[in-house]
């Protein structure tokens, strides 16, 4: 039987903390699973719910976006992907009573994990302006109210329309089909955050801005690279095809400033050896220093070049562009300088080299680690450099592999959820709908919060996500937000968002991936694109949390027809009864849709064209993939301070907080802890179990000698065996830190990986 949610929050002063572990998933996590499920769901709902997951006719997990094989087990699911099958999936309820007796100042005092606990929003709510409290409003007041205030701005410029990687790809189409028709690109979302500066880098150098490999090229590869990434916890599902690869001969490399239990053992739970001793994965272990790896990369090129014979001569001289001006700024690496950067020894470093040299076929695999730094995007230019060296890129079983977060955050940015569009995509729009698109760029998550800061934003509306606790700057972000005129978010359930608002706000509750949705035009069906390109279709199973709710692309619809009147050019009353409609259109401006509807009828969907995969074809300026040659960045550390970054517990999902645990990592029943090399942690005087503030220091390129500073009070000091010099704490509690206008070059993304700290004694150890 399904149990009731926490009615406070729980107590989190003394985390327990043990050794942490060197195996992930196995029998423990099949439990954990179940435990959490059945605490959502009870008995009959879970195995009615989990397998559908992932499965051909089932719906596609609302976690990652890893991709699923072509033959699936019955229980197609990770740990973490039960967990959040879970809370969405949950008997709980959170009604307009919920509302009546909390007012929004205890919602504000709440942790993001008991307003997560308390269940499925099941009415659209309001809080009217001077109001302390939300309050039972119809759907068509609701639209009343948004398109009130979009009237009322001197420009559609001053309304964001955020999106996160949960939406589907229909949704997100009509989404910013609303926002253009009505007259802006200030489309915001979560790729913003995440992995922009591998869009970035990708796109100027390879010319798709995606990653060039499939599932089974890591099945044929002969190395795997997998940097800056944890997939025990952040991607479980990887780790049966790192397996998978392994048992086909591949070898793997780790490179990462904490070792992660995922990486390695893995113990499959869906066979023998898997529930007891496992399958080791790593081979070698680069435990290397925060923000080294441009570093590493180059001094691998170097290395490369200047071994007879172990550059493809020919793959270079047919499909490259700018390897002389590359070669001379490798050449010029100096191992003082990338041991410093890096924090490796030259043993560990030849080591790597002498795998790299003798394997034909190598991908690498990377996220968050390399994304979020100010140099990210020259960083994984350089490992572009790496694979294109030996020609690992269109080949099998060789590429680059940028390893997605949420379900459909790649399928949204296909789908136009972009602040700087394409002029092409434009151009299809306009032929397709009649309307002329505007050209001006649009913000950016972190340009929207400035606008909000600034008073040059007024409306912001949220399709999915935890905005406020994704976002970096937690003061200044709450502080914008709070100036806006009016605030919307499209939620399944409630988080730290909807307690931080504008003069006005509104919480519109929409279905879940798990559930039916019924429409005039009979039972629809929705799609997303996983991190491998790969199209498939979702259909939820369960009835609807509510009588209320309504689907996203309902929500879009409606908003649209009520905002634009008749005056609109689109048929938004056709595509939300019927959503073939919506795909319809896709096809006809998205390049490699065509003939969309019968295609994602296969079982399983289909591959989107990625031209250097499947033709060694580089749209690139050039017309071939480019070498750079940035020079070389690391993060400078002054004494005594401590390179932080910001990561997961594994009872958390993005900002989706499902426990209290990281058991991998050895702490228990609490979140405020900092991980902290013990002999860095000896060096400054700090014992396990003591209690420190975390203070950034950051120096904004503009301000002169003078340090800003920011403060995380109460972190418990964990000693962790992290890499020399660096520190990791969990998010969004640390979010705090992190500047606003700390981000990286070309992408804009936070960088949340290279944050300089100081350790203070806290004032209630």
């Amino acid at each position: 039987m399904a149990t009731k949610p926490p009615k406070g929050d729980p107590v989190q002063d003394a985390p327990q903390v043990t050794e942490p572990k060197h195996a992930a998933a196995g029998l423990t996590a099949i439990g954990h699973s179940l435990r959490m499920a059945h605490r959502q769901m009870g008995v009959r709902r879970t195995a009615l719910t989990l397998l559908n997951v992932n499965q051909k006719d089932g719906f596609d997990c609302p976690g990652c976006a890893w991709p699923e094989p072509e033959h699936r087990h019955t229980a197609e699911f990770c740990e973490n992907g039960a967990k959040a099958v879970a809370e969405e999936a949950t008997l709980r309820r959170v009604t307009p009573e919920f509302f009546a007796a909390h007012p929004l100042a205890d919602l504000a005092g709440r942790s993001g994990y008991w307003l997560g606990q308390q269940g499925r929003l099941t009415h659209p709510v309001y809080l009217p302006e001077g109001g302390d409290r939300y309050e039972p409003v119809t759907w068509e007041r609701a639209f009343d109210i948004v398109a009130e205030e979009i009237a009322a701005l001197d420009s559609p410029d001053e309304a964001l329309f955020y999106t996160s990687g949960r939406t589907s790809n229909e949704a997100a189409f009509l989404y910013q089909l609303f926002a253009r028709e009505l007259g802006t690109n200030n489309l915001p979302d979560c790729s913003n955050m995440c992995h922009e500066s591998s869009g970035s880098a990708l796109s100027e150098t390879i010319g798709v801005g995606k990653g060039s490999v499939l599932l089974e090229d890591l099945y044929k590869s002969d190395l795997i690279i997998v940097a800056g990434q944890n997939p025990g916890t952040n991607h479980p599902r990887m780790l049966s095809a790192l397996e998978k690869a392994k048992a086909n001969g591949a070898r793997i490399i780790t490179v990462n400033p904490l070792p992660e239990a995922g990486l390695e053992r893995f113990k499959n739970p869906q066979t023998p050896k898997g529930l007891t001793t496992g399958a080791a994965l790593t081979d070698l272990f680069l435990q290397i220093r925060l923000g080294g790896d441009q570093a590493l990369f180059r001094i691998l090129n170097k290395l490369i070049i200047d071994t007879p014979g172990a550059v493809d001569e020919d793959f270079v001289r047919e499909h490259t562009h700018g390897y002389e001006e590359f070669a001379e700024a490798a050449r010029a690496a100096e191992w003082d300088a990338t041991l410093a950067a890096t924090g490796l020894t030259r043993g560990d470093i030849e080591e790597c080299l002498r795998m790299v040299l003798a394997s034909k076929r190598v991908i690498v695999c990377w996220a968050m680690g390399l994304t979020q730094h100010k140099h990210s995007v020259p960083m994984i230019r350089e490992i572009v450099n790496f694979l294109l060296l030996r020609g690992n890129i269109g080949r099998p079983g060789a590429g680059v592999c940028p390893v997605r977060g949420h379900s459909n955050v790649q399928g949204d940015r296909t789908m136009g959820i972009f602040e700087r569009p394409a002029p092409e995509f434009l151009d299809a729009l306009e032929k397709e709908f009649g309307f002329a698109p505007p050209r001006e760029h649009g913000y950016d998550v972190v340009r929207a919060i400035r606008a909000l800061r600034d008073g040059k934003a007024k409306v912001f509306f949220a399709m999915g996500g935890n905005f406020v606790s994704a976002s970096p700057d937690t003061e200044v972000t709450e502080a914008a937000m709070r100036r806006a005129r009016l605030t919307v978010h499209v939620s399944t359930k409630l988080n730290r968002s909807h307690a931080v608002t504008g003069a006005r706000a509104l919480i519109l509750p929409t279905l879940g991936r798990t559930e039916r949705d019924l429409q005039d035009g009979g039972e629809q069906f929705v799609t997303v694109e996983d991190s491998m390109g790969m199209v498939h279709a979702s259909r939820g199973r369960l009835e609807p949390a509510s009588g209320q709710l309504l689907s996203e692309p309902a929500i879009v619809c409606r908003l649209a027809r009520r905002v634009l009147g008749a005056d609109s050019k689109v048929p938004w009353e056709e595509f939300e009864k019927d959503y073939a409609t919506i795909r319809d259109r896709i096809a006809r401006v998205i390049p490699g849709f065509e003939d969309f509807n019968a295609r994602v009828a296969h079982p399983g969907g289909f591959a989107l064209p990625h031209a250097p995969r499947d033709e060694r074809r580089f749209p690139t300026a050039t017309g071939k993939a480019n070498f750079t040659a940035a020079p070389v960045e690391y993060p400078e550390l002054p004494e005594g301070r401590l390179l932080l970054q910001t990561l997961r517990s594994h009872d958390q999902y993005n900002t989706t907080i499902y426990g209290l645990d990281d058991r991998y990592r050895g702490i228990r029943n609490g979140r405020r802890v900092v991980l902290v090399n013990p002999q860095d942690a000896r060096d400054l005087g700090l014992a396990d179990g003591s209690y420190v503030d975390l203070v950034s220091e950051w120096k904004d390129r503009g301000s002169g000698d003078g340090l800003e500073e920011r403060r995380a009070p109460g972190f418990r000091v964990v000693h962790y065996p992290t890499a020399r010099g660096c520190a990791a704490a969990y998010y969004p509690e640390t979010n705090v830190l992190v500047p606003l206008d700390a981000t990286a070059d070309t992408s804009n993304t936070p960088a949340s990986k290279s944050v300089v700290v100081r350790l203070e004694q806290s004032a209630t150890d």
